[in-house]
């Protein structure tokens, strides 16, 4: 039974009217049954149970079970918009009721009144959409009143999880079609309709579609003006001035006209549309037809149009090209422009010709094209032309060579003409013995129609052309081909000039209503056929090779690895390092740690830095298997967060075990491996090498079968690493700069892998081990699916005693001006607030010199944490004026020289005062340190989806972090720990910090997601440890959908290519461009500096020398990474020549590190060799590392040293990453040769993005300073940009506007702005037309790169030609010359 009052107008039932509806049939229905009874007789017992069984089977069931079914226990949609409601102070919905012809339809209306102003605010009914209507329709009014709900709690709620407490039917709704409803509207920029607050998105839309409106007005306003302002001599008006400022605000493109013939010769050859197969439904056909239609386009035009596209936007490229310029709606034609002008060339007499035959109608293009094919003859071009745009009708397309003038032919032309001249007198005029015109009246418009008698005339129809200006040229094109087949049909052997004129003065008007289709004409316009040669091809996963890991299977390999081992325990070496090993805490737990790893599938194992776990845990699990006889089956993956980590641990290990690396113990890194196959038993990786070996199964979503022969896998969060291997191994700290006790990414998505593997893995063991790790939050995650061990090894260090702020105080006495104790300890409190959480370097320098008095009898070190490199440099330089103290600076950015220093003694009788980030946290160790000073803070970095903005923020440390800042005291010998901050602070810190899925971009880790068989990502990544969020989860979708490698849900050729390829998504899609292009050398290059970092490095003491050195590599405003490459390859050149102290040498006078260029190189090596097994290169191709220039495939690098190409392809990789360059207004200086332009100043050149605004150079990069760009560079791409005191942007290359067109963001025509909008939000002035073109031939550079990636070392005969044209309009950006 309903509720009462649920069924009142205005409450939140069913309307009165509905409900009138619903109660007069029950009525009815009563009425109806009792005359049944008084007409009938009553029936027996039997039949009188019968009918009530029947009756209480019939009963109506209550609203729950209605709604959800009998065993649902979740709430009803009506509640859940109640609550909702009720939570954000709104109204109580308002549900309305319509009966239609199936059933019931409801829709609910939400209202909110203002706290302040009382005002009442209605929305729009919540209804669904008209297309998808028929699933709101329902047998009941409670049944659609509670879908109405649904679909409203979708609406404002579609980012939250709230349908799993729905019925099930609704529950399905809301994960399928409302998904897709959702999604739909996001691709038409609707995405306001599914905000948590509608209020507010109403409200922000109203105000964007005012601003449009009055941007719009004002346009119009401001033309108007112009258009009616008197001209004036000497100068302008006011608001003249005003226009022409707004004119230079907007960026205008051009296209030349020689390359733009070429363009459209290419695009009447190669084009495609609507790719995929796309069929329009008749709703959406009507919808672009009436929106065109209404725009200025012929109704015919875009009814043919939208036969052949897949949406409106490519209806109005096909419109844009195939219409006519002299039939182009005004707004999409250039002010001042008139059809078929074209430039002058020297060679008068063929430009008159040219104009002639374009007056009757035929691009000038054609007509260039033709003329030279008929060696200059204007008849036969003009015959071949009449040919050409009627070879369907029956005509020749081409003229024959040689024609046997028959008897009388000659006679009937000349009477034809005299005859023709006594019907028309002065209308008609003799222009040569093969041609003659007339003025004739065509559907009222005076026109002069000339005919030119054909070689095999009247055997063939005469040449015709219409001279008139009033005539679009497609309808004179249309005009003749329906004279041409009239006569091919009717008047062939007989004289038909009268006949044909008859007939043109009679069928014009019906040919002008209905001119038939532009496809008719496309041969001879500067067109494109609605069919192409070039056939769509789907994307195809390519097929990946699973690399195997040998087994050893059998006894016999066993017995043979332990007889091997037995007899190295008895050497001398092995028994020394033995009594090493047993000395490691982790020793002590060796039998427990065993056993605990065979009883449980899942062993987390937590203990300090500097326990053995890392080294011994391995060794534990292999020398167990070896033991038992099954040592050849041991295949054991170690995972290290860093490769410095896998070599020194390989290393390490190795060493212990008396064998060379890469024989038992191997590692795998980025561009190195050492292993033996059969042989290596441990291997040592990066949790990257391994992800990608997981990726590299046979077949998407067969991940599981890359680890069929895996023992163990290990992963460790702790490292091992000695000062002598930091220097030795990495040559730049940046490289191991990361905490260990963060969470990476690469560690989530290897726990959902193995979350996943495990329960069908019954061999495979898993062990996590880490220093800080939260072993409470890892067994939660594992016991679900399997038995989950735990073991805590004890840590050896020595005892550290603590001292906070208020001891600090206490101590140093700093700001405390009272000696009594009450007051003092009112003081100290005020002292605190007053220190706050800056930074307080009088502090610093006061607990320094307390520290050195209180340990003055010990030696010694003090490290100080810092968060940045500005506040140690301010540390040092305050700690520089103390007599006994020897500061020093310890951060990534430093060189190797000055890495060496902290493990220096100070001179004479100073000590030791080290100010370091927190790589010193983990990944150094100063054997000497006694004390450290903690500032809590530091530099994170945290992403903004909506921005895409990477930020750098101050903050506090994790409580993780600072244990292991104050274990840095008590490595060597007791210390103490000096906290710069309250024990209350300390408190409030977090626990861990926030692992790096909340803080980093997901593209990479989406693609891999989607390259590994998983459709549902956000399912996916919800089963990880701690889930991303949603946001930032459809942030990366649309990232990857802009760079391509998804097509919508679909995973595209170049997707899985970029999934294959160990890089950054960017570096790959630069290397598979630069195969593509001719330049696959500077490509890999490139990469690999973006990879490693850039191979220059900045001492603080001389910046700008460093900096000046950088610049003298390439001048001219190339961009960072050009000049990046060009260092390189000099170095690669002098590396043939130079000896390795001159080469130092050099690179230490340009301020170069030769260990980043190694590794760039070593990076180099690894790329091509990918790029090789993916195809794109020859595998005999011949790349030197010394010699970037030495080619084996002169095709692959014809364009090394084209930069305009070089930075239109990094543009195009970086993209969306890009921003506008606004130039200031242009300055001149009187000079004796007249009035000169003036470079603008670099402070007054400003950059904008679409998410950010205004966005600032960062300081270090060499365009910091750059008054004017290259090549009429407009915009600028960036590799980074991060968020600090303003909004930097780094690694910079600038770009022009064709880069920016072929390559960068989405593009759309503008009907009402005149002009292009690229990537949503950047507004280009020009000719739509252009827009057209290269819209066009972004579709074919695609299908090139989409067949190239499907099929590898291929090329199409076309694809040269296609890349030739890309090529100039990139490096003349779009001009002839």
């Amino acid at each position: 039974m309903p509720e009462k009052g649920r069924y009142k107008s205005g409450n939140h039932g069913v309307d009165k009217g509905s409900n009138v509806s619903s109660s007069t049939s029950s009525a009815k229905a009563v009425v109806e049954k009792t005359k049944n009874k008084k007409a009938n007789p009553p029936q027996s017992s039997s039949s009188a149970s019968k009918e009530s069984t029947e009756a209480s089977v019939t009963a109506r069931p209550d609203t729950r079970t209605l709604i959800g079914g009998a065993s649902w226990t979740g709430k009803l949609p009506v509640n859940l918009l109640s609550e909702i409601c009720q939570k954000q102070r709104w109204e109580r919905p308002d549900y309305s009721m319509r009966k239609v012809r199936n059933g019931f339809l409801s829709s609910v209306t939400i209202k909110m009144v203002h706290p302040k102003t009382k005002e009442t605010s209605v929305l729009p009914p919540f209804e669904i959409p008209f297309s998808r209507q028929h699933l709101g329709i329902r047998e009941t009014p409670v049944e659609a009143r509670h879908f109405a709900a649904t679909w409203a709690l979708f609406r404002v709620s579609s980012m939250k999880n709230i349908h799993l407490t729905l019925p099930p039917n609704f529950r399905d709704l809301w994960k399928g079609e409302f998904q897709n409803l959702k999604k739909e509207d996001l691709e038409k920029d609707r995405g306001w309709l599914y905000e948590a607050d509608p209020f507010v998105a109403r409200e922000q839309r109203e105000k964007v579609e005012a601003a449009e409106r009055k941007a719009r007005d004002d346009h119009v306003n401001q033309r108007k003006e112009e258009v009616q302002a008197p001209a004036m001599l000497g100068g302008q008006t006011q608001d003249s001035k005003r226009g022409k400022r707004a004119e230079r605000a907007a960026l205008n493109i051009e296209m030349g006209q020689e390359i733009r013939s070429e363009v459209e010769t290419v695009l009447r050859k190669y084009a495609t549309w609507n790719t995929y197969g796309v069929s329009l439904s008749p709703n959406d056909r009507q919808r672009i037809v009436k929106d065109l239609s209404s725009a200025g386009f012929r109704q015919t035009h875009v009814q043919e149009a939208v036969q052949y596209c897949r949406d409106r936007e490519e209806v109005l490229e096909w419109l844009l090209i195939h219409v006519p310029e002299d039939d182009l709606p005004e707004w999409s034609i250039p002010e001042n422009y008139v059809a078929g002008v074209t430039i002058a060339s020297h060679d008068l007499a063929r430009d008159a010709i040219i104009k002639r035959l374009s007056q009757a109608g035929y691009a000038s293009g054609i007509c260039q094209e033709t003329l030279q094919h008929n060696k200059g003859n204007e008849l036969e071009t003009a015959e071949a032309l009449q040919r050409l745009l009627c070879q369907d009708l029956g005509l020749p397309a081409e003229i024959p060579l040689s024609i046997a003038i028959e008897e009388g032919e000659e006679e009937i032309w000349r009477q034809e003409l005299e005859t023709v001249h006594s019907v028309y007198g002065d209308k008609f005029t003799i222009l040569s013995e093969l041609a003659c015109s007339i003025r004739i009246d065509l559907a009222g418009l005076d026109n002069c129609v000339q005919f030119q008698k054909s070689k095999a005339y009247p055997r063939d129809p005469p040449v015709i052309s219409i001279l008139g200006k009033d005539l679009p040229a497609y309808i004179k094109l249309s005009i003749y081909r329906e004279a041409v087949q009239q006569a091919n049909e009717i008047f062939l052997g007989q004289p038909m000039i009268y006949v044909l004129i008859d007939f043109l003065e009679s069928e014009a008007s019906r040919i002008i209503a209905n001119p038939g289709t532009l496809r008719d004409i496309a041969k001879v316009v500067a067109t494109i056929p609605a069919t192409s040669s070039l056939e769509s091809t789907a994307s195809k996963d390519p097929q990946r090779k699973i690399r195997h890991v040998g087994k050893s299977k059998g006894s016999a390999a066993s017995e043979s690895i332990l007889r091997q081992w037995r007899a190295r325990q008895n050497t001398e070496a092995q028994a020394k390092m033995l009594v090493t090993r047993q000395s490691l805490p982790a020793w002590k737990v060796k039998d427990t740690l065993i056993r605990t790893i065979a009883e449980h599938k899942v062993t987390i194992v937590s203990g300090p830095t500097g326990s053995g776990k890392s080294t011994q845990v391995c060794q534990f699990v292999l020398d167990n298997m070896i033991r038992e006889g099954v040592g050849g089956l041991a295949n054991i993956i170690c995972t290290e967060p860093r490769r410095i980590s896998a070599i020194g641990l390989a290393d390490r290990v190795s060493e212990e075990r008396c064998m060379a690396v890469g024989n038992e113990i191997g590692y795998v890194i980025r561009g190195e491996s050492k292993q033996t196959q059969g042989v290596t038993r441990v291997l040592f990786c990066t949790t990257g090498v391994l992800l990608r070996r997981l990726q590299a199964s046979e077949s998407p979503g067969a991940y599981a079968t890359a680890l069929n022969d895996v023992t163990h896998v290990i992963i460790d969060e702790g490292e091992f690493l000695e000062p002598e291997n930091v220097l030795l191994l990495s040559g730049n700290i940046q490289l191991i700069s990361a905490k260990v006790h963060e969470r990476s990414l690469d560690t989530d998505f290897l726990l959902i892998l193995l979350k996943n593997l495990l329960p069908s893995h019954e061999h495979l063991r898993v062990i996590l081990m880490s220093a800080t790790l939260q072993v409470a939050e890892y067994e939660q995650y594992f016991s679900p699916i399997c038995s989950v061990g735990t073991l805590e090894i004890e840590g050896r260090a020595f005892p550290i005693k603590d001292f906070y702020l208020e001891d600090v105080i206490d101590m140093t006495r700093f700001g405390v001006p009272y000696e009594s104790n009450e007051k003092r300890v009112t003081d100290v409190g005020k002292i605190i607030q007053n220190v706050g959480t800056r930074i307080n370097y009088e502090l610093i320098t006061a607990t320094v010199d307390a520290v050195h008095h209180e340990i003055s009898t010990r030696d010694g070190s003090i490290l100080i944490f810092l968060p940045g490199v500005a506040e140690i440099n301010k540390t040092v330089a305050a700690l520089g004026n103390m007599n006994d103290i020897y500061p020093l600076p310890l951060h990534a950015s430093m060189t190797v020289a000055e890495q060496r220093r902290v493990f220096l003694k100070a001179p004479g009788a100073k000590r030791k005062v080290i100010a370091a980030t927190n790589v010193a946290e983990t990944s150094i160790t100063i054997p000497d340190c006694i004390a450290v000073i903690d500032s809590g803070r530091v530099k994170e970095t945290s992403y903004d989806s909506e921005r895409n903005l990477v930020k750098l923020e101050e903050t506090w440390a994790s409580q993780a972090a600072c244990k292991q800042r104050r274990g840095r005291a008590g490595r060597v010998t007791a210390g103490s720990c000096f906290k710069l901050y309250t024990r209350n602070a300390e408190a409030e810190m977090l626990l861990q910090p926030e692992p790096e899925i909340k803080r980093v971009p997901l593209e990479q880790l989406c693609l891999s997601i989607k390259a590994m068989g998983q459709q549902d990502i956000q399912g996916f990544l919800s089963k990880a440890l701690t889930s991303p969020d949603l946001a930032a989860v459809d942030g990366a979708i649309s990232l990857l959908q802009k760079i391509g490698a998804l097509d919508g849900e679909q995973l595209t050729a170049l997707g899985s290519h970029l999934a294959g390829l160990p890089c950054d998504l960017r570096c790959g899609k630069l290397m598979i461009y630069g195969a593509l292009f001719g330049c696959v050398e500077e490509c890999l290059t490139m990469a690999s500096i973006l990879t490693v970092r850039s191979p220059f490095v900045t001492p603080q003491a001389k910046r700008d020398e460093s900096k000046a050195a950088r610049m003298s590599f390439l001048r001219g405003g190339h961009g960072d990474l050009l000049i990046d490459l060009e260092a390189y390859n000099q170095w690669a050149m002098r590396r043939r020549t130079d000896t390795a102290r001159d080469l130092r040498a050099w690179c230490d006078r340009n301020f170069l590190s030769h260990q980043s260029l190694l590794d760039i190189a070593s990076a180099r090596m690894q790329y091509l060799s990918n790029l090789q097994e993916a195809g794109f290169v020859p595998v005999d191709h011949g790349f030197s590392l010394d010699s970037p220039s030495s080619v084996a495939s002169l095709s692959l690098n014809n364009n090394n040293t084209n930069w305009a190409l070089l930075r239109g392809l990094i543009a195009g990789t970086f993209s969306p990453q890009f921003a506008r360059i606004a130039f200031p207004d242009k300055k001149y200086a009187a000079s004796s040769s007249g009035a000169i332009e003036l470079d603008p100043e670099a402070r007054t050149i400003k950059y904008f993005t679409r998410d950010a605004g205004r966005v600032f150079v960062h300081p270090s990069s060499t365009l910091f300073d750059a008054q004017g760009f290259p090549g009429d560079s407009s915009f600028i791409a960036y590799f980074t940009k991060i968020a600090t005191s303003k909004v930097f942007i780094r690694d910079l290359t600038p770009f022009n506007a064709y880069s920016l067109l072929m390559f960068v963001g989405d593009m759309r025509v503008d009907i009402v702005g005149r002009g292009l909008i690229i990537d949503g939000w950047l507004r280009i002035a020009g000719w739509p037309r252009i827009g057209a073109l290269v819209g066009r031939m972004r579709v074919l550079l695609d299908v090139i790169l989409r067949q190239r990636l499907e099929r590898p070392g291929h090329s199409e005969p076309y694809a040269r030609e296609v890349l030739g044209i890309v090529k100039r309009l990139i490096e003349l950006n779009g001009f002839d010359r």
